[in-house]
C-alpha cells in the first residue's frame, strides 16, 4: 500500500493563508516546470506570473490562460485587481456574505426593545416575533450570539489588531 505523502511546511502555511492554488497541476507554464523557485502552489506567485507574461512578455490571453489553467475572465479579473490594490488584489477574497445581513440594527433594536418590555422573553419567542414582524428566519443562536454583541474574528491580522488593543489598554491601566 502506498503511503500518503504528508504536506510541506510551505503548502501548509499556503492553506492557512487562503493561497494554495486548487488546480496546480493545470500550472503547464515552462517557468514552473524547470525552475524550482516557482511553485505552482503558490497561487500568488501564480497570478503574478500570468500577469506578467502577458503584460512585459506580451503573450496573448488565450496562450497566458492555457500555460496557467484558468479561463480568460479570470485574467482580465486579475488585471482589474493588481491595478487597483497591487499584489494583495491578487489575493484571494473571502467568499459569501462580509456582514449580518439578516440581523440588521433595526431587527437587532427590535428584540433589544421586545426583551426591554417583557424581560421573560425566550430566545425562541424573540425568533418568532422577528419572523413575524420581518417575515425573515433567523436561526435561535445567531440572535443570541448578536444579542451578547460576540462576533467571530475572521482574519488573523483582526485577531492579531485585537490583541495589541487589549495589551494597550492593559498597559494604559497598569500605569494609571
Amino acid at each position: 500500500m502506498a503511503r500518503l505523502k504528508k504536506p510541506g511546511q510551505k503548502t501548509l502555511e499556503l492553506k492557512r493563508t487562503g493561497t494554495l492554488n486548487p488546480r496546480p497541476d493545470s500550472v503547464s507554464d515552462a517557468l514552473f516546470k524547470e525552475n524550482p523557485f516557482f511553485d505552482p502552489k503558490d497561487l500568488l506567485q501564480v497570478r503574478y506570473e500570468m500577469l506578467r507574461r502577458h503584460t512585459v512578455e506580451k503573450v496573448s490571453i488565450v496562450d497566458v490562460a492555457a500555460r496557467f489553467g484558468v479561463s480568460r475572465p479570470t485574467i482580465y479579473h486579475a488585471q482589474d485587481a493588481f491595478q487597483q490594490a497591487g499584489l494583495s488584489g491578487l489575493l484571494p477574497k473571502q467568499r459569501g456574505p462580509k456582514e449580518r445581513h439578516k440581523l440588521s440594527a433595526v431587527v437587532l433594536d427590535y428584540v433589544k426593545v421586545l426583551r426591554a418590555t417583557e424581560p421573560s422573553l425566550t430566545t425562541v419567542a424573540c425568533v418568532q416575533a422577528v419572523h413575524k414582524k420581518f417575515g425573515i428566519t433567523v436561526h435561535r443562536r445567531s440572535l443570541e450570539r448578536a444579542l451578547a454583541g460576540k462576533k467571530k474574528l475572521r482574519h488573523p491580522t483582526e485577531a492579531h489588531a485585537s490583541r495589541k488593543q487589549l495589551s494597550k489598554r492593559t498597559k494604559n491601566s497598569a500605569e494609571k
